[in-house]
């Protein structure tokens, strides 16, 4: 793992221990159930200011960059930890969904940088936590929280159905694992940014995940957005986040295919050939013969 990665990592679990503190408090103090209801913020925002002033100490004399990576890395760990936290700790009917919420979210970005690092450091940057990655990104972000808050205030019992936030869990951790098993699996082939030009040592993978979809990075990522809104219960949302998430897919498959045919040719028409996009009614780039 490069540098960067392990300081993502050191920073992630050191904001993860704000749960093992406020569970200490909660399992050995006779009066910690009171405690946790009347001062969980003042704890949690305490050990958080605290870990973020450990670890900008430590890296920020080192550098500016080592700095901005153990920045995101810890309030990813918080997003993590305040999510657990409020779904297993929370009494309301929301609390459950937006604490798991925060826990995919959480999750999501911070894999993105982690497993970066591990397959291709060369291409790692402050961008592979995903966390920026468009206007659009940020908006749609933004109306779910939206939809949800007032949702929430105006039908309460809206959010209280367990089944389908367990439906929703489940299709965000199908969508992780295929979309963290698509880069594992092309290792160096994976990038973030669509590629122009060949560099040396890039090959077509058609083996693993690849081997039942063409694309299964984003297939991940596709069923994975949609089960955040499961999560939620937010069905605006989910049939917004569902045709936009279709859209831009779509359109990246067309540009990223033309660049597979001229890096690879005849023998990405016969992979093509074989093995399907895995999104639905989406076909591609159509080769002209």
């Amino acid at each position: 793992m490069e540098t960067c990665g392990r300081i993502a990592l050191v920073s992630f679990v050191s904001s993860l221990t704000s749960l093992v503190l406020i569970w200490l408090i909660k399992l050995m103090v006779t009066f910690g159930d009171n405690v946790i209801t009347d001062w969980f913020v003042m704890i949690f925002v305490s050990h958080a200011l605290i870990t973020h002033a450990i670890l900008g100490l430590r890296f920020y004399t080192r550098s500016k960059l080592y700095f901005q990576v153990s920045f995101r890395a810890s309030l990813l760990g918080e997003g993590l930890a305040l999510g657990l936290l409020v779904s297993t700790l929370g009494t309301t009917n929301w609390s459950t969904n937006f604490g798991l919420y925060l826990v995919v979210l959480s999750a999501f970005h911070f894999s993105e940088y982690i497993v970066t690092s591990i397959i291709n450091p060369r291409s790692l940057s402050l961008d592979s936590f995903l966390l920026n990655h468009s206007k659009e990104y940020g908006i749609a972000a933004a109306a779910s929280l939206m939809e949800f808050t007032i949702e929430s205030y105006l039908w309460p019992q809206m959010k209280a159905h367990f089944w389908i936030t367990t439906f929703g869990l489940s299709l965000c951790m199908f969508g992780e694992l295929m979309r963290k098993g698509a880069m594992l699996t092309a290792r160096s082939n994976f990038n973030h940014i669509i590629q122009n030009r060949r560099r040396e040592g890039h090959t077509l993978v058609t083996h693993g995940v690849y081997a039942f979809c063409r694309h299964p990075s984003y297939v991940g990522w596709f069923y994975w957005s949609i089960g955040t809104q499961i999560i939620l219960m937010n069905p605006i949302c989910c049939v917004g986040y569902a045709l936009i998430s279709w859209r831009f897919f779509s359109d990246r498959i067309y540009e990223e295919e033309i660049t597979l045919l001229n890096f690879f040719g005849e023998q990405y028409v016969n992979y093509k050939q074989k093995v399907r996009s895995g999104l639905p009614f989406i076909s591609g780039y159509r080769f002209q013969h």
